[in-house]
């Protein structure tokens, strides 16, 4: 469908409805505010948790209209931060998705992970996920 008669905008309205609908279908939810919300807070507290090289090259294949979500507000002098427990990683998530608490972020973190996988190649999705802690990365794995 397009919306705005540019190409390549429209493919990446495409592609994040793709990414939005496959988040809300593995949250069990029609909600795709919800599903975004999810997304955005998992991107950028990933990110946060990255080096700033690591951080731009997981972006680098997102698509356009997430890579905008995944770098608003980032202040690359305050990463990577340095949070190593997954309580840390769910608490943000929870706050920034004005999500209920650790139980339901951890379920939303590990359900944004799965369509990451889903859409980043597995080299880079290696890289990211060595620079986490341990605990961090089996809740994301």
């Amino acid at each position: 469908m397009d919306t705005t008669h540019v190409d390549i905008i429209d493919k990446s309205i495409e592609k994040t409805n793709v990414w939005i609908n496959e988040l809300a279908e593995e949250l069990g939810t029609d909600d795709r505010r919800y599903a975004y919300r999810v997304l955005r807070a998992f991107l950028q507290t990933l990110r946060d948790r990255l080096s700033v090289d690591e951080a731009a090259q997981l972006a680098a294949q997102l698509p356009q209209l997430i890579r905008g979500v995944y770098y608003e507000g980032w202040d690359p002098s305050k990463t990577p931060q340095t949070y190593r427990h997954p309580n840390e990683f769910l608490e943000r998530v929870a706050s920034e998705a004005a999500l209920h608490g650790q139980t339901e972020a951890s379920h939303a973190a590990a359900a944004a992970a799965r369509v990451l996988y889903g859409h980043v190649s597995e080299g880079e999705l290696s890289d990211v996920f060595q620079l986490l802690p341990h605990e961090i990365r089996v809740l994301l794995q």
